[in-house]
């Protein structure tokens, strides 16, 4: 099977992956995940929101087991983020099957659409649709780089648009979802072990600043003269760095806009994201505050306009605790495997899930802690002891 993914949507050049939403190479990773479902005799579906199903048993049954995770990548992402959860979710039905296993609940495995939210700019918008956290107006206002709505690029890809909206007819059949997911740190690395239990999730979100100023010429416009936005925007990247250092939390500008964006040309406007994450609310909003705070003092020193906008933002998530310790129960039948709990700075389905049915999430170890980016990796052991702790927990779960 990874064999199989790995050639679709990698690019050329960077080795990275362009799985964007709703694009030709999402198309591949769409028509991989039911044929594999196919393979098995599963039932297929496609959800109102663009969700992948494949079903063990009656969808309509009720109390259902779930595991699963996404497909689609970063911009020349790594091969790891999304699709280890969703292969390890066939490997793990397959080790179920070969053990025998006699199920007492439906099962479901599940390929959520637009994770990443690199194309439209939201993460999650398949799961927060279903969950009724992204409203069908919000979702119909979403517009890619080219100017291209979600609705648009759905339709372009042969689902319809007009079906989108909560589900909590769906939701409402699931007693427990269980994401398995590569690591995106080292905690596990350094503590010497093979696969994590998640705690929780830190809060997170995006804020955007655009700085304006005056354009003008690069070549005759003195320096004192000057309303340059890009003189701002930078000493806020270096204050968002000292904000998150001093608070022990993470900030970062990783994505620019810059109008005219010529090279002998002063901007007129420097559009710059922030993210940043901590690990409870009043740190986070005391990085934010500070960052903000910064921009706006160097804002007034060059003569800048400054607009500061939050574009989404997850509160903390604490994953079902008796499910966490459940999971901790079963696995820990295994005197050979030691699963430590820990936090994490990455938002997930399962986050987004966790508001309206019990979730949890399984990390495996990525031994260089390198993630949305080509060289992401987990050695071939480790992903194997994911798919069998997987395994034994949707065992542990679903079966008799």
């Amino acid at each position: 099977m990874w064999r199989d993914l790995a050639p679709l949507g990698r690019h050329r050049d960077s080795g990275g992956y362009r799985r964007y939403a709703w694009t030709a190479a999402d198309a591949d990773c769409r028509a991989w995940f039911r044929q594999q479902a196919e393979a098995r005799g599963l039932t297929y579906e496609v959800d109102r929101n663009g969700n992948q199903w494949a079903w063990l048993g009656d969808p309509l049954a009720g109390d259902a087991v779930v595991t699963g995770s996404h497909l689609d990548s970063v911009p020349d992402g790594g091969a790891f983020d999304g699709p280890l959860g969703v292969v390890s979710s066939f490997a793990a039905l397959d080790e179920l099957l070969a053990r025998g296993a006699r199920f007492a609940r439906p099962l479901a495995l599940v390929n959520f659409g637009d994770e990443e939210g690199a194309r439209f700019g939201l993460a999650c918008v398949g799961s927060r649709l279903t969950a009724g956290q992204l409203t069908v107006e919000q979702a119909h206002r979403l517009t890619d780089a080219d100017g291209i709505t979600l609705p648009r690029a759905m339709e372009a890809a042969g689902h319809d648009p007009d079906a989108l909206g909560a589900d909590p007819e769906r939701l409402g059949r699931i007693g427990a979802f269980v994401e398995l997911h590569v690591e995106q740190g080292r905690a596990l690395d350094l503590s010497g072990d093979r696969v994590g239990l998640a705690s929780a999730i830190w809060p997170h979100g995006r804020w955007r600043f655009d700085f304006r100023g005056e354009a003008n010429h690069a070549g005759t416009t003195r320096l004192a003269d000057r309303r340059d936005p890009m003189l701002s925007y930078a000493e806020t990247v270096l204050a968002a760095r000292r904000e998150a250092e001093l608070a022990g939390a993470v900030a970062t500008f990783g994505k620019i806009s810059v109008e005219p964006n010529g090279v002998n040309a002063i901007p007129s406007l420097v559009r710059g994201w922030l993210d940043s994450r901590a690990a409870d609310q009043p740190t986070l909003d005391q990085v934010v505050d500070g960052v903000e705070k910064a921009a706006r003092s160097y804002a007034e020193a060059h003569g800048i306009d400054l607009d500061v906008v939050r574009e989404s933002f997850t509160p903390v998530v604490e994953f079902d605790h008796a499910l966490r310790d459940e999971l901790a129960r079963i696995l820990g039948a295994d005197a050979d495997l030691r699963v430590p709990v820990l936090g994490t700075g990455a938002g997930h389905d399962a986050g987004i899930l966790s508001a309206s049915i019990p979730t949890a999430m399984l990390f495996v170890r990525n031994p260089t802690g390198v993630s949305h980016s080509p060289a992401e990796f987990a050695a071939e052991d480790d992903c194997v002891a994911g798919v069998l702790a997987l395994a034994d927990a949707l065992e542990g779960l679903a079966c008799k």
